[in-house]
């Protein structure tokens, strides 16, 4: 029997308290049709995560799922797999009837571009029978009703793009027997209350719905009252929560010395793996970038500046290992219904950055969540939640986020599907804050109440964060080099290559898609990591000298990262060969000629 509880309305709702039952289960258990069983098994999914193993079964049979489990636990598949099942037995049943019969909605287009590559994996061997459609892509309405002429059977959508074809005869949701809204704790946030609204009123009656969340917020209650009818209610996530398998750790340090540490951490490969670098914005993302960029660090840059195309091109990459590092540009972290100050109105530069009090560390039923609606600028853009990162070693807080949530998610990147990772974040004390104007950003004022926020909630989990300790002897060896660096990184610099990689990114985004199409193999050869070279280049810190290697560090680096340091430049300067050009102008460069001894043509009386 399975144990019954009361939710926030104190209506009793089927809890998932049968973990040991289902532990054993296998996908074969779950009466997959076999082709979807095979695409399982070529993805390697061995064994049914517990939200699939609850979900699954309640999906085929035909109920309502209102789902929270924590990032990583496997909540798409948890509604592809009953959705792809459901169709194939109406294909079965008549199959020359088309129709659109699944619809689902995301908060943002690189999330709809990572549901699509689910669909199109798991109906790999049903392609025919099966066709889905990602129309969240940037196109003119003739290729958007082009797209859905063909009356596809799943459509995938942000609700603004999905609300704006409800006008297009093309876009017909009549037959439609599936909806899902995925990340439904955020769709609210992201400001889709009318098109929710309009998409509501134009769905069909017996409509099966899933809400998939990460949290339960007011935002989702609103949502079940508006889609689900008496939903089965699966609150998991025990032993997928999110940072389980994380070792966390927190350096506090001064405003220059986040970029010592940076330093020292990726020049002599203390981490092992790929690693996400957190900043508060897109400034300080290029700032980072440029920073390492003169140790011959690579990383590219993730913000909501850039392309969308470039952007999911980059996250694919970055999944394959193409790039070990990438600098993700938090600015609007919009969580649980809270959005940045930016997306909000507040003045970015005002003193208080976060307000602990504010902060919706409370549950849902002890506090109402305020509404705030994200610029169109931030409705495309999401880094700290959503987007599936794969094989993530690290999680670089380089700056603290405004809240503890937002920490858990970002935390929530690396550490998934029962592997371990670690979390490392930099704390600025308050007697610190101010000291270095040139690297200061006003959040970190207020690192320290952050910091106690994330601690009493990390301990709420049973979970520890500790302190770690740099031996500052050692690192402060390489702070000459630092500052080297910091002083070429400059304002203006920073400006000229955010704009400069968002031309280069609008051009690899938009001329050469076509070309993209016609030539796939090509893509391999389109980088985001390479140098913006807006600063100047200081060829000497590249390499790491061997006087100021610590004992342990040299096993770290790489052969062709240690030796002696020259004095001379080992490239060739524009300014010196022009000089050098010039100089010579007018000399005979004859070899043959005979040279002329000073000591014997010297007249010190003047007269030949």
């Amino acid at each position: 029997m399975t144990k019954r509880k009361l939710d926030e309305n104190d209506i009793p709702a089927e809890a998932s308290t049968h973990e040991t039952q289902n532990s054993a289960l296998e996908f074969a258990d779950l009466k997959l049709d076999a082709r979807l069983l095979r695409a399982v098994f070529k993805e390697k999914f061995t064994k049914p995560t517990p939200v699939q193993t609850e979900a699954i079964p309640l999906a085929l049979a035909g109920k309502d799922i209102l789902a929270k489990a924590d990032t990583g636990s496997g909540k798409t598949a948890a509604y592809v797999l009953p959705i792809l099942q459901a169709l194939l037995h109406r294909k079965a049943r008549s199959p020359l009837e088309k129709s659109i019969s699944a619809l689902v909605l995301v908060p943002t287009r690189e999330l709809a571009e990572q549901i699509h590559r689910v669909f199109v994996s798991f109906s790999l061997f049903c392609a025919k029978e099966v066709r889905s459609v990602n129309i969240t892509q940037r196109v003119s309405d003739d290729v958007l009703r082009s797209m859905l002429a063909d009356l596809p059977d799943i459509v995938i959508a942000t609700p603004g793009r999905a609300s704006q074809s409800l006008n297009s005869a093309t876009f017909s949701l009549e037959k439609l027997t599936h909806f899902v809204i995925d990340e439904a704790d955020l769709v609210l946030s992201y400001g889709y209350e009318a098109d929710l609204d309009a998409i509501s009123k134009a769905l069909p009656r017996g409509v099966q719905t899933f809400l998939m969340s990460a949290t339960f917020t007011a935002e989702v209650e609103t949502l079940r009252g508006l889609f689900c009818r008496d939903p089965a209610i699966l609150e998991l996530g025990g032993s997928q929560k999110e940072g389980t398998g994380v070792s966390q750790y927190v350096v506090k340090c001064a405003e220059d010395e986040k970029f010592l540490l940076a330093y020292v951490i990726f020049k002599l490969h203390l981490i092992k793996g790929k690693c996400i670098i957190f900043v508060s914005d897109v400034d300080r993302s290029y700032r980072l970038k440029l920073f390492l960029e003169q140790f011959g660090v690579r990383s590219c840059v993730l913000n909501s500046e850039l392309p969308v195309n470039s952007r999911i091109h980059a996250l694919e990459e970055f999944n394959k290992g193409v790039y070990d590092n990438i600098i993700a540009a938090d600015d609007q972290e919009v969580l649980g219904g809270i959005a940045s100050r930016k997306a909000s109105g507040r003045d970015p530069e005002s003193e208080e950055v976060v307000n602990p009090q504010d902060e919706s560390d409370q549950e849902p039923g002890e506090r109402a969540i305020k509404k705030r609606k994200l610029t169109s600028k931030h409705k495309d853009y999401g880094i700290s939640r959503g987007i599936d990162f794969k094989d993530i070693a690290c999680v670089l807080n380089f700056d603290l986020p405004s809240s503890s949530k937002s920490y858990t998610h970002r935390i929530g990147r690396t550490a998934r599907a029962g592997k371990s990772g670690m979390a490392l974040s930099f704390v600025i004390p308050a007697e610190q804050y101010g000291k270095h104007k040139p690297t200061s950003i006003a959040s970190a004022k207020h690192d320290e109440r952050v910091l106690d926020r994330i601690l009493s909630r990390q301990a709420k989990r049973g979970k520890e964060v500790k302190p770690y300790q740099f031996d500052m002897k050692q690192v402060d060896a390489f702070r000459y080099r630092m500052n080297d660096a910091l002083r070429a990184v400059s304002q203006n610099a920073v400006r000229q290559a955010r704009t400069r990689e968002l031309k280069q990114e609008l051009l690899k985004s938009e001329k050469l898609k076509a070309h993209f199409e016609e030539n796939p193999d090509d893509l391999r050869h389109l980088r985001h990591d390479g140098e913006l070279r807006a600063t100047r280049v200081q060829a000497h810190l590249k390499h790491v000298p061997e006087y100021l290697m610590p004992a342990k560090g040299r096993k770290g680096l790489a052969a062709n990262d240690l030796g002696f340091v020259g004095m001379r430049k080992t490239g060739e300067n524009r300014i010196r060969r022009a000089r050098m050009h010039n100089r010579n102008k007018g000399r005979r460069t004859d070899t043959g000629a005979r040279k002329a001894d000073p000591l014997r043509s010297f007249n010190a009386k003047g007269r030949p």
